[in-house]
């Protein structure tokens, strides 16, 4: 893990306390530290299946049944995750900063609403939310917690045993006007909401640094934050268990889990303390 006492670390927390916009981007790899599946890799399948076989408006299109099954498991998993001293460091960064009048904003490529129990406020779920769904005709979106979501469904999802397929009708519907619903995610495949596009574009025109965490940087437009931000003289911090195409336009690159490093990176400094006390 990268040394909290070099250079790099005082000059980065030199820069952190002095910026007055921070901008984050968060990954799968901030949520994989409180055990969330990435569902990426050799080790990232449910069943047969990897995230990008059932991801798709094609793979709702061929099995809603199937589809729904891996977010029920999904579900279900979250009610067992909690967020972790990452999650939580970054939370209590942007409530210190909105008290001194800064600005302290937190893009995530998550689903899973970690960062929402942590505290966070300023924040832009990019790819949706796990516990939302929207109608396949009207349109209409709403927060469901339900477990299981529809009787269908209870039961269901194991990564071990598939069941028989579920019929439409038995699947989750619209309030609204009773038609199938899906997660209200963007799958592979799907262009971004345009509203969530400008919010993101306006913070990266504002920021003064830039943190990337946990992310991979191999899924656009999110891995080409980096790079815009940079090529405007703009610091770019990443925090990594490994190296990834953000690396190579990093001003800094600390090394290790976030849960471990963010809780030191972020902390008040000293002026901080004594501001506050006073």
């Amino acid at each position: 893990m990268t040394s909290m006492t070099g250079p790099e670390f005082t000059e980065f927390r030199e820069l952190f306390a002095k910026a007055r916009s921070v901008l984050v981007l968060t990954g799968a790899g901030i949520s994989a530290e409180s055990g969330v599946p990435t569902f990426r890799g050799s080790g990232g399948f449910w069943r047969t299946y990897q995230a990008t076989d059932l991801a798709t408006p094609e793979a709702f299109k061929r099995s809603p049944s199937l589809v729904w099954e891996f977010y029920q498991y999904r579900r279900e998993l979250m009610r067992t995750k909690e967020p972790n001293k990452g999650h939580f460091a970054l939370a209590e960064a942007e409530k210190r900063f909105e008290s001194e009048g800064k600005r302290f904003v937190l893009v995530t490529q998550n689903i899973d609403g970690l960062h929402r129990q942590a505290g966070s406020q300023n924040l832009i779920e990019m790819h949706g939310r796990l516990f939302t769904t929207r109608c396949t005709s009207c349109g209409f979106t709403e927060d469901n917690y339900d477990s299981p979501i529809c009787e269908a469904l209870r039961n269901r999802g194991s990564p071990d045993q598939a069941g028989a397929e579920i019929p439409i009708k038995d699947l989750p519907s619209c309030r609204q006007c009773q038609s199938l619903v899906r997660p209200n995610v963007v799958w592979f495949g799907e262009a971004l909401d345009r509203d969530i596009v400008k919010k993101i574009d306006e913070e990266i025109a504002k920021c003064d640094l830039f943190l990337v965490i946990g992310t991979s940087a191999v899924v656009y437009p999110a891995a080409a934050y980096a790079s815009w931000i940079a090529r405007r003289g703009v610091p770019v911090a990443e925090i990594n268990i490994e190296s990834t195409p953000s690396t190579s336009v990093s001003t800094f690159h600390f090394e290790g889990p976030s849960g471990e490093l963010l809780p030191i990176l972020l902390a008040p400094t000293t002026d901080d303390k004594s501001h506050k006390d006073s």
